[in-house]
């Protein structure tokens, strides 16, 4: 995993071990050097200490600072990605604004989702591809901070507004009768979702920035390095952005879908015991009732499988890797850097499975998709039709 692969900070591997060839930062440096721990010949990270190393000579610009094969496989996946994601959230954003007028809590929920992920569609996802492209940065430190707050800003708000969705869902069927407040309450937690995205994204400005390479002053990069004081630091803040991006919302997101699932089982069970009514009516009523309520706990039970495995399919790896690179950054350099890339993918891919998961579970949309399907089905037709014609 490289400089490019990580969202909130630089991972030391390969390109970005070349790029960390830093001298001390001082008038008194004058000639570019690369830090190799004392008894060792192989260039690592600079320590900050010059004292712990020897300097060595670096000559030519090394592989993985080029565009190489790892790029090309990474430029056709991200490309592939910003297709997939750019159909798939646009055709939700259109249908649910098409529908806007419909009074709808969770059509509000979803089209703010909608919004994240093309955040994350046309800003991360073409930047993805433009630096694995060009390798180096060239676009300058200001474009990099503002890049790099965009990147960590769409993640964020995608995350925090399926929490929203879920804290939405537990209060419509656990506190039915505060239900006179829901829009209002709904309002509430969606400003908060961006106003926590906007917070927890800021950091990101301040900590990227452009470095130069010391063996090659053209060479520029937008990387962490030199910001942290101590790489406790610098895990301490990746273990809050992996805590708050991904560990707590998955949290609430499990809590809240599992008390519905719980609080509908209990209204099944109760709708069974219950006694004082004739038994046709009570027959006719608990048909209705029951059948009512078996559907609904069949779709809630649906719908926490899907979001729930897809958050954690989708974020796990990413996350995986990135504590293995934290704890144990030796063996991690061993992993293939195609499986790393593949690995951080799987991050950025949440972003095309919400309008597939949540399209599913969208009346307007479903409803849409029928429309569109029936119009597609109809234009396949006439063509074939009129090929047959023109045949005959």
């Amino acid at each position: 995993m490289d400089y490019q692969d990580s969202i909130f900070s630089t991972f030391h591997n390969k390109s970005s071990d070349n790029f960390q060839e830093f001298p001390v930062m001082t008038s008194q440096v004058t000639t570019p050097i690369a830090c190799v721990p004392l008894g060792s010949e192989n260039v690592t990270e600079y320590p900050g200490n010059l004292t712990m190393c020897k300097p060595v000579p670096v000559a030519g610009l090394p592989h993985d600072m080029t565009f190489n094969d790892n790029s090309v496989v990474a430029v056709a996946a991200y490309t592939c990605l910003f297709v997939v994601a750019a159909c798939g959230n646009l055709t939700v954003f259109i249908t649910l604004f098409r529908n806007r007028h419909v009074k709808s809590r969770v059509n509000l929920f979803i089209l703010h989702l909608s919004i994240a992920d093309l955040i994350v569609t046309f800003i991360m996802l073409p930047m993805e591809i433009s630096w694995h492209i060009t390798v180096a940065w060239t676009a300058g430190d200001l474009t990099c901070r503002i890049l790099m707050f965009f990147r960590a800003f769409g993640l964020y708000l995608s995350s925090f507004i399926l929490v929203t969705i879920s804290l939405d869902r537990y209060f419509a069927i656990l506190h039915p009768l505060s239900l006179n407040d829901a829009d209002k309450r709904g309002k509430i937690m969606l400003t908060l979702a961006w106003s926590f995205s906007l917070v927890a994204s800021i950091p990101q400005s301040v900590i990227f920035h452009v470095e130069h390479h010391p063996q090659h002053p053209w060479y520029t990069q937008c990387v962490t390095f030199n910001f942290f004081p101590t790489a406790k630091h610098e895990l301490a803040y990746n273990l809050f952005n992996i805590i708050t991006l991904y560990a707590l919302p998955l949290l609430i997101i499990s809590a809240s879908y599992s008390l519905i699932l719980f609080e509908i089982s209990k209204k099944t069970k109760q709708s069974r015991e219950e006694t004082g009514l004739s038994a046709k009516a009570r027959s006719r009523l608990r048909r209705s009732s029951m059948g009512n309520i078996r559907r609904a706990r069949t779709r809630t039970l649906k719908m926490t499988l899907v979001i729930v495995s897809v958050f954690v399919l989708c974020w796990t790896p990413y996350f995986v890797i990135s504590a293995w690179w934290w704890f144990d950054k030796d063996s991690a350099k061993k992993l293939d850097p195609k499986i790393q890339k593949g690995l951080f993918l799987f991050a950025v891919s949440n972003s095309c499975m919400d309008p597939i998961v949540y399209g599913m579970f969208t009346t307007a949309f479903r409803r849409e998709a029928r429309k569109w399907g029936r119009w597609i089905k109809v234009q396949i037709g006439q063509k074939a039709n009129h090929r047959w014609s023109n045949s005959v």
